[in-house]
């Protein structure tokens, strides 16, 4: 596990906190009769913090990129409609099952 994952998990961690901490400064307010205009300072803050952490993760651990293979056997068109404006090719969406597959038999 590298750095990267570490960075996110912090910055999850902390922007979690900022919710928290947002959602008990409401109840404190609603218990005061006070109107509610926008978190303090410091939940801001820790909020810019924990969204430049997660941000910063998210570039700095890529996965990895497959090559696309145009002669592959699993880049074949299945289908052709018949306004060839849509063309329908084998892709990981074809695991999920169809709108057929979900229908109730009675």
């Amino acid at each position: 596990m590298g750095i990267g994952y570490v960075v996110g998990v912090l910055g999850g961690a902390i922007l979690a906190h900022a919710a928290y901490v947002t959602i008990q400064y409401r109840a404190v307010l609603k218990i005061t009769e006070e109107e509610f205009s926008r978190p303090p300072m410091d939940v801001m803050m820790e909020l810019l913090l924990g969204l430049g952490l997660c941000m910063w993760a998210g570039l700095a651990v890529p996965a990895k990129f497959l090559s696309v293979l145009p002669h592959s056997e699993e880049n074949r068109i299945v289908s052709l409609p018949a306004n060839l404006d849509f063309m329908i090719f084998n892709h990981r969406g074809r695991a999920l099952p169809s709108d057929s597959d979900l229908t109730l038999k009675t």
